[in-house]
């Protein structure tokens, strides 16, 4: 199977093409350097030949977007629209990686996959205009949503904190918003498997199982550094004001994955117990000033 992966300089891109390949399936990345995803010249042909194609590409800079709406949504909404057509034209399955940003985040229960969306930023509209393109010019496709991605190949908040509490020694972490912290490489996994189980083309969620805060995710990444958890102060998001709001409640539920056989990622923790040596393997304390 022939894979094409656009964002492949990304995070979760870069642990997609060699997952991918360390099974076996022939995979080649492009990224903004090689195409430009929102021209449509240049994306025509770009899935020919390919039997899957994964959009891992995305204007992700959250806060930048509520000042430029317009560039994140050519990226986020033209860009995979231009991905989706072209997968479309060339007989290819189309994987657009979303985002938990596309509900309020209001909830107080695990968002299903047909929960009614409405993004309450930029970012979060965008990326549900992405996912509504991609519904319409490839049928075949999986809109795969995700949320608190971290990982070895990137920075993330896991190895922003470890470096914060090195040198700081404490620090405060807001703790009314939950979600469930992901490992690229588990939503890597989760693709692939996916695609490979010939789900039915719709909605997925690729989280982790369970929930925590972001000051309970900050406890456990200094944790397995060696550090006292008690160092991670609690604080609100009243505290920390940012242009573009965030959900307080991002736990996206996974029947969907269930009713089609395949296993969800484990809960959040186990699978931070089980990355934290690799994405804490390089970090550093920032240079001085």
């Amino acid at each position: 199977m022939r894979w094409l992966v656009a964002g492949s300089n990304g995070m979760l891109g870069q642990d997609l093409v060699a997952m991918l390949r360390e099974r076996g399936h022939d995979a080649e990345g492009i990224d903004r350097a090689e195409v430009d995803i929102t021209d449509p010249a240049a994306t025509v042909d770009v899935a020919r030949g390919f039997d899957v194609l994964v959009n891992c590409a995305a204007h992700t800079a959250v806060d930048a977007a509520e000042e430029d709406e317009g560039s994140a949504f050519t990226v986020n909404a033209v860009g995979a629209a231009n991905l989706a057509r072209a997968a479309h034209a060339a007989g290819a399955r189309m994987v657009q990686i979303s985002t938990d940003y596309v509900f309020p985040g209001d909830a107080t229960a695990p968002y299903a996959e047909d929960a009614p969306i409405g993004a309450r930023s930029a970012y979060g509209r965008t990326k549900a205009a992405g996912e509504w393109a991609v519904r319409a010019e490839c049928p075949d496709h999986l809109v795969v949503r995700t949320a608190w991605l971290y990982g070895a190949l990137g920075a993330c908040f896991p190895k922003t904190i470890v470096r914060v509490a090195r040198e700081r020694g404490g620090l405060d972490v807001i703790a009314d918003q939950v979600g469930q912290p992901t490992w690229t490489q588990d939503l890597a996994d989760l693709v692939i498997r996916l695609v490979e189980a010939h789900a039915p083309s719709g909605t997925y969620h690729g989280t982790s199982s369970g929930s925590t805060s972001w000051h309970g995710f900050a406890q456990a990444a200094v944790a397995a550094d060696g550090l006292d958890p008690a160092i991670v102060r609690e604080t609100t998001s009243d505290v920390y004001v940012r242009p573009a709001p965030r959900p307080a409640y991002s736990v996206l539920g996974h029947d969907a994955l269930r009713r089609v056989g395949v296993e969800p990622i484990g809960d959040w923790a186990a699978r931070w117990a089980q990355a934290a040596p690799t994405v804490l393997a390089e970090v550093t304390p920032s240079a001085p000033a």
